[in-house]
């Protein structure tokens, strides 16, 4: 069987398990999220922070609660990573410094996991496993209760109250990312990913010196990081290396999991609004995108030149053998459509228009299927932008899933698409003009500005994978990405939970022979074609200086 082929069958393999859980996951969560019960443990919980899952909440509220959960968390990690060396089971580490700390704390709360360390030569057994862990499932559940406060806006009517943030947030760990997780390591440990608590172990002469291995709990942090939509590796080698990621078929499992919650949430929408091919137009519109993107991904990285090259089967520096071009193209498509920054490749090894792919995926916002949560919605931001541009060319006042989009409406989606290109724009351009920040460049020309592009494009997005090349741990690039990780994270969800109390407050509108049927795939053709045009025109001179220079001189 040749490459190409065995990249294909593995999509078709990967697209047909994502079917099968589409239904019974995206129902599942809608249940979770309408339900008006509680569990047992959620009510411990709940007594526990001394919150009441009742009460309903408008938007301000909602967003303090989201806010306020954030800063202690960023605060509880900070204060772990730099106590670690007094720790028991520290294996010896010391404590991060605070510029590091800052950045890596930030980094889990915000769901990005951008490191700037070595895992297995840092973080001991107890930073990994209470703060890191920890961080993995509530960042991905504070993404998705924002959300389905969202969806929530959409389907109430004259109403302010977009439900109860603390509820959400404790549904979404015990009933869904929990017992998820526990499945995926089970089959993650069965298939080879280590799973324990050893300390550092010598074992062998590697290039002249001592080679040491650590071990951990990998299998339940790579677990929650592919299903959660996280992305920081318990190794510095992140799924490239094999004890997290020890055979081709983990490889396309951990590709599932990343991919399964954010296009199953569309299911979650469409039921939630009452209307299921609401649902199946976002996810037409995620899944066009991802496919096309996977498609140009594998076109690039095969059409190679060279008799070495054609004879490896691809271009295959920085790939690993055991899985090979066909399924890291997947995994580097996929983790940069979603805001997972796993990494099965070093995507700075890729051909010069394949790193750019990888670059352009996270540009797009992450919506394709994006992050847990924040794909959904990041596309129905994206959604309402598409029907306002319909409105104008027909000359009629925009409405989606039966509201006016206005223009309070349109203010704060337009702010909401405004955010992370500024960020990644000034924070790029000013490590660029500055003299210090250049010299953390592994490269000149336009692969170097690519990989401080890549690092500010990751951090903005939430993302959290790194081009490879650029030294990011120091006092410019531990400050800046964490600053660019912040507010990439909490500015649009300021206006993702105003747009929310706006539309819960209106009375929907009636449908008419002149309202646009936005489950048809026409508003699938124009969805897609809004994101490309608006991400192209934001970002093509940036590109055109790094990745596109790079692949065209190739």
């Amino acid at each position: 069987m040749g490459p190409v082929l065995a990249g294909v069958l593995q999509l078709l393999a990967l697209i047909g398990a994502l079917a099968l859980a589409y239904i019974p996951l995206g129902t599942y969560m809608a249940r979770v999220y309408s339900s008006d019960k509680h569990l047992r443990v959620e009510k411990w919980i709940y007594k526990g922070i001394g919150a009441d899952p009742n009460t309903e909440m408008r938007w301000p509220a909602y967003l303090r609660g989201v806010l306020a959960f954030s800063a202690v968390g960023v605060l509880f990690l900070y204060l772990l990573q730099r106590i670690q060396g007094i720790l028991p089971g520290s294996l010896g580490f010391s404590s991060v410094n605070p510029a590091q700390s800052f950045d890596t704390a930030v980094s889990f709360v915000t769901n990005t996991n951008w490191q700037s360390y070595y895992g297995e030569q840092t973080m001991g057994h107890v930073v990994q496993t209470a703060g890191l862990a920890v961080q993995n499932f509530v960042s991905a559940a504070v993404g998705i209760a924002v959300a389905v406060a969202l969806v929530r806006g959409f389907a109430r009517s004259r109403t302010g109250e977009l439900g109860n943030f603390w509820a959400d947030l404790v549904r979404g760990v015990i009933r869904i990312l929990v017992p998820g997780s526990v499945i995926a390591a089970i089959v993650l440990v069965a298939c080879g990913a280590i799973q324990n608590f050893s300390g550092i172990h010598e074992v062998g002469q590697f290039m002249g010196g001592q080679q040491q291995w650590n071990g951990g709990a990998a299998a339940s942090q790579e677990a929650i990081k592919e299903f959660g939509t996280n992305g920081g590796g318990y190794f510095n080698a992140n799924s490239a290396h094999p004890f997290e990621n020890p055979t081709p078929f983990t490889n396309l499992f951990e590709i599932f999991l990343l991919l399964v919650i954010p296009f199953a949430l569309t299911r979650t929408f469409g039921v939630m609004v009452g209307s299921i091919k609401q649902g199946y137009a976002i996810l037409a519109t995620m899944a066009t995108i991802w496919v096309g993107f996977v498609a140009l991904m594998m076109w690039t990285e095969f059409a190679h030149h060279g008799a070495a090259l054609q004879a490896a089967g691809g271009a295959m520096e920085g790939k690993e053998t055991r899985i090979g071009v066909g399924a890291s193209s997947i995994f580097a498509v996929s983790t940069t459509l979603t805001s997972t920054g796993a990494v099965d490749s070093f995507h700075s090894s890729f051909t010069g228009l394949g790193g750019g792919i990888t670059i352009l995926g996270m540009q797009l916002g992450e919506i394709a299927p994006g992050g847990t949560g924040s794909g959904l919605y990041g596309m129905l931001i994206m959604a309402v932008i598409a029907v306002f541009i319909a409105g104008l060319m027909v000359g009629r006042t925009p409405e989606y899933l039966g509201k006016k989009i206005g223009t309070r409406e349109m203010k704060l989606a337009a702010c909401y698409i405004l955010i992370t290109p500024a960020l990644v724009l000034i924070f790029a351009a000013a490590s660029m003009a500055l003299p210090t920040p250049p010299h953390s460049m592994l490269n000149s020309g336009a692969h170097g500005f690519s990989e401080v592009l890549y690092a500010f494009t990751s951090a903005a997005n939430n993302n959290g994978s790194a081009f490879a090349g650029l030294n990011a741990n120091t006092d410019w690039f531990n400050t800046m990405t964490g600053l660019a990780m912040v507010l990439g994270r909490f500015l649009p969800m300021v206006f993702v939970l105003a747009l929310a109390g706006s539309l819960a407050e209106q009375k929907p509108v009636p449908v008419t022979a002149g309202t646009l049927r936005t489950e048809k795939p026409l508003f699938t053709g124009l969805l897609v074609g809004a994101i490309l045009i608006i991400t192209g025109l934001t970002y093509f001179p940036a590109l055109a200086l790094g990745p596109l220079a790079e692949g065209l001189a190739s």
